[in-house]
């Protein structure tokens, strides 16, 4: 019994298959809807866009339990908005929230005046990296060039105005760590010279022969960092990134 094919599969003539036409035999009977019909003229671009486009499907509904959204939120949706960066500084002891300090601090160098020590510098250009509320002009401590000595009185708070500084914050301007593979004490070398220097009480303590900075005392004076003899300095300082806007009642960490 002979079959009928009802196929549209191309065939080839005699002469065809001695021409070398094998290439028939792989053409699709049909355009393949993968492909993309490029505009040969302006006059074909407009009419391609003057073609209706098919609607995209709307997003299926998020599941919920009692009104309740149960599904997975959008990163955009959950992530707050930045808000303006501020490089990290050291500040005299007793400064307020960052930027609090920037918005009150008017630059008039009364504290920097005060400080019988020098310690405390005019942020540098090369600080200055918050559009709107400019670093620039407002009092920082540079502990390689001269660290904050913590004097009792605090004059430089006394002597400022706006009082962003403050007896009513802790005296706190950073934390100070050690670097224990580059410490003269953690390789056999008598040192204790960051302990000696220190002027917090308590705040570094000498166990074995090895100094350790006891964080919960620590000021970020960079007295340590300062004095140390190691042949690469061997104290970290890390600023502090949050300070409280005021307290009820001063407790000076001094």
């Amino acid at each position: 019994m002979n079959v009928h094919r009802s196929d549209n599969r191309p065939r080839l003539s005699r002469r065809e298959l001695l021409t070398g036409k094998l290439w028939k035999l792989w053409r699709p009977p049909t355009a393949s809807p993968t492909l993309l019909r490029y505009p040969r003229s302006r006059a074909d671009l407009d009419v391609a866009g003057d073609q209706p486009h098919e609607p995209a499907p709307p997003p299926p509904p998020a599941p919920s339990l009692q009104g309740i959204s149960i599904g997975p939120v959008p990163v955009r949706a959950s992530r707050p908005v930045a808000s303006r960066r501020t490089l990290p500084v050291f500040r005299p002891p007793g400064a307020v929230q960052e930027q609090r300090f920037l918005a009150g601090c008017t630059r008039c160098q009364a504290c920097a005046e005060a400080c019988p020590h020098d310690a405390i510098r005019l942020a540098a250009p090369r600080l200055d990296c918050a559009p709107g509320q400019p670093l620039l002009g407002t009092p920082v401590i540079e502990a390689d060039v001269q660290p904050c000595l913590m004097c009792a009185d605090f004059p430089c708070i006394a002597a400022c105005e706006p009082q962003v500084l403050t007896h009513a914050v802790p005296k706190l301007m950073g934390t100070a760590r050690i670097t224990e593979h580059l410490c003269s004490a953690y390789h056999g070398t008598a040192c204790n010279v960051c302990s000696e220097q220190c002027p917090v009480a308590h705040a570094i303590e000498v166990v074995d022969g090895r100094p350790r900075i006891r964080e919960e005392a620590c000021t970020g004076c960079g007295l340590c960092r300062f004095v140390c003899p190691a042949p690469e300095n061997a104290i970290l300082l890390m600023p502090t990134f949050s300070r409280p806007t005021a307290v009820s009642s001063p407790e000076p960490r001094i």
